[in-house]
């Protein structure tokens, strides 16, 4: 049984304003799509009395964005675990560097390390408990039995080791 009456009518009646709602919320370019799978929905729709029919569109096109919303964030997250899963940003081409391009940079760690064991055996632990491993400076130093301001202070002697490096190699 179809809808032919007062649904359509104010869906016909209202469309340029379900447009613009659609256009505002979210749906942008895809407006004028979900304008048409809403006008395909209520054409298939069993008639029957809606009490506000305007209020019951407007509802129904939100419902549309959200749908669609969803549907995009689904596609996304699947495409980003497919990737993951092949291991290739783009099909046949390796995303592995090639081999200058990791000798390069075993050299740069090589010498990031050098700089880092420069600075003593404490400023070198703290700078890879906090950076590498994640750990608050608050626990490193409960860890290591010093004062906070002795983490910090490691921290900012090796964070300006890093930044002297990466001016050096930068300058190369």
């Amino acid at each position: 049984m179809r809808n032919s009456g007062g649904l359509e009518t104010v869906f016909l009646e209202n469309r340029d304003r379900l447009l613009r709602f659609l256009a505002a919320h979210g749906a942008g370019e895809s407006a004028e799509d979900l304008l048409q799978e809403l006008w395909v929905r209520i054409s298939a729709a069993p008639a029957g009395p809606v009490a506000q029919p305007l209020a019951y569109l407007y509802r129904a096109a939100n419902n549309l964005i959200v749908d669609r919303h969803r549907a995009l964030r689904t596609a996304e997250r699947r495409d980003h675990e497919w990737s993951e899963a092949t291991g290739a940003t783009v099909p046949g081409v390796s995303d592995m560097p090639g081999g200058e391009r990791t000798l390069i940079a075993r050299e740069r760690l090589r010498q990031a390390e050098a700089a880092l064991a420069a600075l003593g055996t404490r400023a070198e632990t703290v700078f890879r408990r906090h950076r590498l491993d994640g750990v608050s400076q608050r626990e490193i130093a409960m860890e290591l039995g010093v004062s906070l301001s002795t983490v910090e202070s490691d921290l900012r002697r090796a964070y300006r080791a890093m930044i002297e490096l990466r001016s050096r190699l930068d300058a190369e």
